[in-house]
């Protein structure tokens, strides 16, 4: 197995506190996260209904009205998407920084792939009557630049993924790569589950409305039809989230996962299972919409919100171990840079290779505590003998002294608290207690 790497953290402030950040990313993700369902489930309905209107005229009408709500759809998106992209690289720096880095080209080529697959929807929806005689051409230009955001999820989705896992960090090479570990495809599949079902219910609101203006190109259509075939698609894909969402918390590492949001899973299953079966009860109603619609759009808009804030969780859950070891190595860093720099000013000579084969207390010693303090003649500080006689057989004394000294004796200056790992301060206080004292005792060697 690849060793865990543990990178050194950067020493920079937040812009604000953790918990306004957080809260800040589940908001901005889940405005975002709408508008970009709204944009590919817009575009892919818009094909579908296209394609069925080569035999039914009326049914492309209804394709160039769902076209006209993708140009602002997918505009919203790009906007709304740069809050939870700041708020990402202010939390999770480190970690997103280093799965952008490991999938390479595929997230460089994000903003090109964006701009071609944005001029592909235009062209396809401006061109609509003067291609109206060429479809196959038509159809081709929709086709692309649903191609196009089809293919943008799945690298955000690798990332995103990628950032969670650092175990894996060493054995990615590339996009690809990334994008064949476990859970990115399940995740995939449920976010293009997701994109269909709030889409046509969104469409289904807003297309079969009372006071649509009796001029519209849709006057025509019959709205009972497009009502049915706008829940029948949210129906539809609301139903095989049953299938999709177990196959991502099963390809999920556990490791992330807790008893909380656990529970709030079950909460956002069972108000989607509720949507479901209001929505089916709509499906076969007649007349225009009635309040079992809005009734389907705030349970799916209460489980949309859940699954992200159950996402953050265990965002945050996944990372915890790894932040806590990067922190320390990170503190460990600072320590040693702090006793270079006391070494440096004292004067003490720089240590040789054999450092190698000293123990790890002697090492945290020489890189912290040497520049105050010899085994047994006094510097700023006391000798390490008199420190061992004190504190011998009480290394929890020592070790609180370290952390926050007094002032004993007047002949010496006031020492500084010293910042270590915990594992430093157990190691620094045996070896001072332990080997110091122990060699101090010893007789010496005889001669010849």
């Amino acid at each position: 197995m690849d060793p865990l790497p543990i990178p050194r953290d950067f020493p920079l402030p937040l812009p604000a506190s953790p918990v306004d950040l957080q809260l800040a990313i589940v908001l901005l993700f889940l405005a975002h996260i709408l508008f970009v369902n709204l944009m590919l489930g817009g575009t892919l309905l818009c094909l579908y209904y296209e394609l069925r209107g080569l035999r039914r005229p009326e049914l492309d009408r209804l394709a160039h009205a769902i076209a006209g709500t993708v140009t602002v759809t997918k505009s919203l998106a790009v906007v709304l998407g740069v809050g939870p992209l700041l708020v990402m690289n202010a939390l999770y720096a480190l970690w997103f920084y280093t799965a952008n880095s490991l999938t390479g080209r595929a997230w460089i080529m994000i903003v090109p792939l964006v701009i071609l697959a944005f001029g592909f929807l235009y062209a396809h929806k401006y061109s609509w009557q003067a291609l109206a005689e060429r479809k196959g051409l038509h159809l081709a230009l929709g086709a692309a630049g649903a191609l196009l955001l089809l293919a943008l999820p799945l690298v955000f989705l690798a990332n995103i993924n990628l950032m969670l896992f650092p175990d894996r960090w060493l054995a990615v090479r590339g996009f690809l790569s990334a994008l064949l570990l476990p859970n990115v495809l399940p995740r995939y599949l449920h976010f293009l589950l997701a994109s269909v079902a709030v889409t046509a219910l969104a469409l289904a609101g807003w297309l079969c409305r009372r006071s649509l203006r009796p001029e519209s190109e849709l006057a025509g259509l019959d709205r009972a039809e497009v009502r049915r075939e706008l829940l029948a698609a949210a129906f539809g894909a609301t139903v095989l989230q049953a299938v999709a969402g177990p196959l991502v918390l099963m390809t999920l590492p556990p490791h992330g996962l807790s008893w909380p949001l656990l529970g709030y899973l079950i909460l956002a299953v069972a108000l989607a299972a509720a949507a479901a079966v209001l929505l089916w009860r709509e499906l076969h109603g007649r007349g225009p919409l009635s309040p079992r619609y809005w009734a389907v759009v705030l349970a799916l808009g209460c489980t949309v919100g859940l699954m992200g804030f159950v996402r953050h969780l265990y965002r945050e859950q996944a990372v915890s171990t790894h932040r806590a070891l990067v922190a320390a190595h990170s503190e460990s860093f600072r320590a040693a840079a702090l006793g270079a720099a006391m070494r440096l000013e004292a004067g003490v000579p720089r240590q040789g290779g054999a450092e190698a084969t000293t123990s790890p207390g002697e090492r945290s010693f020489r890189a912290v505590c040497m520049a105050c303090h010899a085994a047994e003649e006094r510097r700023v500080g006391p000798p390490l003998t008199e420190i061992a006689r004190l504190y011998a057989g009480n290394p929890e004394g020592l070790i609180a002294w370290v952390k926050a000294p007094g002032r004993k004796r007047p002949d010496y200056p006031q020492m500084p608290p010293i910042a270590m790992q915990e594992g430093q301060y157990r190691a620094v206080a045996e070896y001072i207690l332990d080997e110091v004292f122990a060699a101090a005792a010893a007789p010496p060697a005889a001669a010849g």
